[in-house]
């Protein structure tokens, strides 16, 4: 079987189409952008989330502010270098980027407890494959 790319992501839109959690809280497509690059990256920088959407400084630091509003991040002072803020999730910020961007556990526990066990595996070693290769 010929795998290619729009394969992959007609499966992927599928999967998350069909499992992810239901959103609770409105926010918008960047601020979980924001979220899950402070969650994926350490010591990230208001200048690491303007480079990361490619927008201003500015519209970066506004961003942020209203995300700091919202109790989704905070800053603090980096313990190296205190000209530095660093950025990291609050625990409500965790909790909103889980909803936002991951899949239903029940729901995938449901689907997983209907299948066989080296169906599961061939899944995981597929997923952990995939996400190792991302990563470098």
């Amino acid at each position: 079987m010929l795998l290619s790319s729009s394969k992959l992501n007609q499966y992927w839109t599928d999967i998350y189409f069909h499992l992810h959690y239901p959103h609770g809280e409105k926010i918008t497509h960047q601020m979980v952008r924001i979220l899950q690059l402070i969650d994926k990256k350490e010591r990230v920088v208001v200048n690491d989330v303007a480079t990361h959407l490619e927008i201003s400084h500015n519209t970066a630091s506004e961003h942020v502010k209203r995300m700091i509003q919202k109790n989704y991040i905070e800053k603090n002072r980096d313990q190296e270098d205190e000209r530095k803020v660093i950025l990291r999730l609050t625990d409500s910020g965790k909790t909103v980027l889980h909803e936002n961007s991951s899949l239903d556990e029940q729901k995938l526990n449901h689907i997983f407890s209907q299948m066989e066990e080296d169906e599961l595996e061939l899944i995981f070693e597929a997923f952990k494959l995939l996400s190792e290769r991302a990563k470098s």
